[in-house]
């Protein structure tokens, strides 16, 4: 288990915001499912693009970036290279991400606006991780999956930028070809490989896991490089197959990630299964079912089983991980902060009582069927299943607004 400490932490008036506005983000992108019809849902789709970057970059990369905050000079044990750069980020990450889900509903002109902000908000974060990085006298398998994960960060939003300009007729390119590139940059290349490296940082941490080997995480994080740098090649290569071998990549760097996650979670000493432990194991059963529908779409070509695969990654996968480690940090970074100093002078309490147990619960509940429902209801084709299902996520993200809240501002 790698040793954490807490002496180079940023303080927590720094991260708060990134926590608060990404849930907001989350709650947004759960009522535009309300306005989705079965009928003309696919990868190109305007309604469908603006929801995707809404959830992404408003709240899975803002959620990630102030963890990253918090989580990279306690891992690296350095200080940030200039940690008052992030004051920056959020508010610019939040505008640009506004623009461009705006650019995609109504005018193609605010893309290239939208985009140029996202760009300089990701590439402040980007700059200052290399540079804080760059301090780092020994690297570890987890740095690694930062450098990596940021190099990749790098040129997806590159592509992204260059996308959001064809898009708006401000150049010609094939946005087809580039789409497949930017998504798995940011998607495979970033998030993947960073929650890869983390979680075997913050699953140790919080389930008090020893004794596993962390070489299977060093095989699927190259694994996972080899299929996003094969799948960008087939973007300037007219090459079909290196397309169809960066899925089989991917796929099989998920499968031996899940088997060391699955390690991890034998060897723990904790053995409650509380409201981390839930939305864990939720996150990756998601993660298997969306591989079968993924490997099963590239068999039948039947398009639903592929969109139900990006549906249960998004926000089967990637939502309840997230939200699950927000329960984690969250209450462990305002009581370091708040009631550290205070330990063997007063009572102070105990991680656990600082998540409030109801709207957690609620959260969980509601979010997981509302989660499932819609995967269903794409499957089907059913549009009064799919506003089901939002239902009950918009529920579940109230929930989830109010827990963050909640602890934020626990006293």
């Amino acid at each position: 288990m790698f040793s954490v400490s807490q002496d180079f932490a940023p303080p927590f008036k720094l991260i708060s915001p990134f926590f608060i506005l990404g849930s907001l983000f989350y709650l947004f992108a759960t009522i535009f499912l309300f306005f989705f019809s079965t009928e003309n849902i696919s990868l190109l789709d305007t309604k469908v693009l603006s929801f995707v970057h809404i959830f992404l970059l408003g709240f899975i990369m803002m959620t990630i970036f102030g963890a990253m905050a918090q989580l990279v000079p306690v891992v690296l044990e350095v200080g940030h290279f200039g940690v008052e750069l992030f004051y920056a980020i959020w508010p610019l990450l939040g505008i640009g991400t506004v623009l461009m889900a705006a650019g995609f509903l109504s005018s193609a002109a605010l893309l290239p606006y939208g985009g140029v902000i996202v760009l300089i908000a990701m590439m402040i974060f980007v700059m200052e991780i290399f540079l804080t990085i760059k301090k780092v006298e020994k690297f570890n398998l987890v740095m690694s999956s930062i450098l990596i994960s940021n190099i990749f960060l790098f040129f997806g939003i590159i592509f992204g930028l260059v996308m959001a300009l064809g898009y708006a007729g401000t150049i010609d390119v094939d946005i087809n070809s580039l789409l497949r590139s930017h998504v798995f940059l940011v998607v495979g290349g970033y998030i993947i490989i960073t929650l890869m490296g983390l979680s075997v940082v913050l699953l140790p941490m919080f389930g008090l896991s020893h004794g596993f080997s962390k070489k299977p995480l060093e095989i699927a994080m190259i694994i996972m490089s080899l299929a996003v740098l094969s799948v960008v090649s087939s973007s300037f290569i007219d090459y079909l197959f290196l397309e169809y071998l960066g899925y089989f990549l991917a796929s099989l760097s998920l499968i031996i990630y899940f088997y060391l996650i699955f390690t991890i979670y034998k060897t723990r000493a904790r053995k409650e299964i509380d409201i981390y432990a839930m939305s864990l194991i939720f996150a990756y059963f998601s993660m298997l079912i969306s591989l079968i529908l993924g490997i099963s779409y590239l068999v039948v070509g039947y398009e639903p089983l592929l969109l139900s695969a990006g549906w249960l990654i998004f926000f089967g996968f990637f939502g309840f991980a997230v939200t699950g480690h927000v329960y984690k940090i969250v209450p462990f970074l305002v009581w370091f902060e708040r009631f550290s100093p205070l330990v063997g002078k007063q009572k102070v309490p105990m991680l656990a009582d600082m998540v409030p147990p109801k709207s957690s619960q609620a959260q969980f509940l509601f979010a997981a069927l509302g989660v499932s429902i819609v995967a269903v209801a794409i499957l089907l084709q059913d549009d009064t299943l799919i506003k089901a299902g939002a239902s009950f996520l918009v529920v579940g993200a109230i929930a989830f607004l109010r827990s963050v809240l909640y602890m934020i501002n626990y006293k």
